[in-house]
């Protein structure tokens, strides 16, 4: 097996792929051990001194560390991604499409706004940042505000406000003249 990791934005992030699906549907999000508790990968993860979070999107793996050189923990990651594949245990313990957190909030009258928020961060957004080794999700639109849910190595990137305002922000104001702005929750 040979897994090819990709530098991201956010230089306390690694992008692994292991040249396979990791998630056929959705993304899975972990931010501490407890969180990795319903992906066994996750949890092998973890176990490596310095691993901060773990993000699995379609066909990738996303690294962030709190402490230690890339370098250092580079060989345990990959070790652990490649013994849990030769181990046939599956990404996640639940069947199904993982849970998003929270709930999406918004007025009834503004659905059709919301839907086409969706619709952009659905086709223009979530692939572009899916390159950069995250997500980001719709969670909610009140009096012209966006609230949307960052994460993999969007969490916590050093570019993650530039994108918000500069890319996102202006790409739904542009279609959407009651955006106002864009914030992370």
């Amino acid at each position: 097996m040979f897994i090819q990791t990709e530098a991201t934005p956010n230089p306390a992030t690694l992008k692994f792929l292991p040249g396979r699906v990791v998630m056929p549907e959705g993304t899975f999000d972990a931010r501490d051990p407890k969180g990795a508790a319903a992906s066994p990968l996750a949890a092998r993860l973890f176990e490596i001194p310095g691993v901060s979070g773990v993000f699995f999107g379609h066909d990738f793996i996303t690294v962030t560390k709190s402490e230690g050189e890339w370098q250092h923990l580079k060989p345990a990651i990959l070790g652990a991604i490649m013994e849990h594949y030769m181990s046939g245990a599956p990404i996640l313990l639940t069947e199904g499409e993982p849970a998003e957190e929270g709930e999406e909030f918004f007025d009834p009258e503004d659905a059709a706004t919301v839907e086409t928020i969706k619709e952009l961060l659905e086709t223009r957004v979530r692939p572009a940042v899916a390159g950069d080794g995250g997500d980001i999700t719709f969670r909610g639109f009140k009096d012209g505000v966006v609230y949307l849910a960052m994460k993999g190595a969007c969490s916590g990137c050093p570019s993650s406000t530039a994108t918000l305002r500069h890319g996102i922000q202006n790409l739904l104001r542009h279609f959407l003249p009651d955006v106002r702005e864009v914030q992370a929750i």
